[in-house]
């Protein structure tokens, strides 16, 4: 499950391109500007052989002068395991980053439009904003996007 959108997307290619590693890639950027919410970017890494990294870049405790890159790596993944980071903990004024390692869940769904599905109904309706979900078929490499936004229909990407 991948968060990475936009320019954020565009600058982890361009470092991994240039030969730096994902986390390196992300060192030039910070989380989003909305003060005071200093919204977290989100991003993940999967590799051809299915382990995958995952990250967030969030204030500290809405601290805008200091930025707090965390990531977490999985290798030798669990058939029918993976894991999600919400970009809050819940409601709050400024809202709450997520805080502690990505949760743990079950991907029991066997096509994209099923994963996201999934994932879209276990969130929290009064937070819940977008959800991109990529499902990507690591024996033949190929992948399909899923983007939810609860102001439009679901569609492909």
């Amino acid at each position: 499950i991948s968060a990475v959108r936009g320019y954020h997307k565009f600058l982890v290619r361009e470092g991994l391109a240039a030969g730096k590693t994902f986390a390196q890639a992300l060192h030039s950027r910070t989380f989003e500007p909305d003060k005071p919410n200093y919204t977290p970017r989100i991003s993940g890494l999967m590799k051809r052989s299915g382990d995958y990294t995952l990250s967030i870049l969030k204030s500290a405790d809405g601290d805008p002068s200091s930025c707090r890159r965390n990531f977490f790596s999985y290798a030798t993944p669990i058939p029918g395991q993976g894991h999600f980071i919400h970009t809050y903990m819940g409601d709050g004024d400024p809202l709450p980053s997520f805080r502690g390692e990505p949760e743990q869940v079950a991907l029991t769904a066997n096509d994209p439009q099923s994963l996201a599905d999934l994932i879209w109904e276990s969130l929290n309706e009064e937070n819940k904003v977008s959800l991109f979900v990529r499902y990507i078929d690591l024996k033949t490499g190929d992948w399909e996007d899923v983007l939810v936004n609860k102001h439009q229909e679901k569609k492909e990407c």
